[in-house]
C-alpha cells in the first residue's frame, strides 16, 4: 500500500511541475517569438480600436463582410462548438435557416455557390478567416451597397490575403476583421472628405 502511495505522490509530483511550471514557461516562450510577444493583436482605424485580429465578431451590416456563423454568439469566454452531427435534425434546421438567410442578403448568388463555411460554425465559435471563395462569393452584394465595383473589392480581398505555409500547408485565407477594418478606412475617408465639402460652402 505504501509503494502505491508514493508512487501516487512522485507522479502527482512531476505533473504538478510539468504541467504546471514547465508548459506554461514553455508556451510563454513561444509566444515571445511572435510579432505581437504573445499580446491580443488589436485592429485600429483612426486610433479607434474595432477589433482583435484572431477574434471573430458579429457584423450587422450588409456592406462589410460577413464572417463564418458561432455557435456560441461569438462569446470569447464560451467559445466551442454546437457538438451536433450531420444527422441531427435541429442541426439541420440551424444550417438550412442559415442558408436562407444568406441567399436572402445576397439574392444574385445561387445556392449552389455558398461556400459550407459561410453556413456551419467553426469549432471554436471564433475563426475570423474565410477561404477566398467566401470572400468573392460576398463582393456582389458589398459592392452594390458601396456603389463600389466587384474589380475594386476583389483587389481588397487580394490584398488581405494570406498564403499557406510555405505554399503547401492549406489554401489561402484573409481575415474578416481586416478587410472589414480598410472598408471602414475607407468610411472614414469620405466622411473626412465630406465634411470638408461642406465646411467649404
Amino acid at each position: 500500500m505504501k509503494q502505491f502511495i508514493r508512487t501516487s505522490l512522485r507522479l502527482t509530483a512531476v505533473c504538478l511541475v510539468l504541467f504546471g511550471a514547465v508548459y506554461p514557461i514553455l508556451v510563454w516562450l513561444i509566444a515571445q517569438l511572435s510579432p505581437s510577444k504573445g499580446e491580443p493583436e488589436m485592429i485600429v482605424v483612426h486610433g479607434e480600436t474595432v477589433a482583435y485580429t484572431l477574434l471573430a465578431q458579429p457584423v450587422d451590416r450588409d456592406d462589410l463582410f460577413q464572417p463564418r456563423p458561432s455557435a456560441v454568439g461569438y462569446n470569447a469566454s464560451a467559445s466551442g462548438a454546437s457538438n451536433k452531427g450531420p444527422t441531427d435534425k435541429e442541426y439541420l434546421q440551424v444550417q438550412e435557416a442559415r442558408l436562407d438567410t444568406f441567399l436572402m442578403h445576397n439574392p444574385s448568388i445561387r445556392r449552389s455557390q455558398v461556400p459550407s463555411e459561410l453556413i456551419c460554425a467553426s469549432g471554436s465559435g471564433l475563426d475570423p478567416d474565410l477561404s477566398l471563395q467566401a470572400a468573392y462569393v460576398q463582393i456582389p452584394r458589398i459592392a452594390a451597397l458601396r456603389g463600389m465595383s466587384s474589380l475594386q473589392l476583389q483587389s481588397l480581398v487580394d490584398q488581405c490575403a494570406h498564403q499557406a505555409w510555405f505554399g503547401i500547408v492549406g489554401p489561402a485565407y484573409v481575415n474578416v476583421n481586416e478587410m472589414n477594418a480598410k472598408l471602414m478606412s475607407i468610411d472614414s475617408k469620405a466622411n473626412t472628405m465630406s465634411n470638408a465639402v461642406v465646411q467649404q460652402h
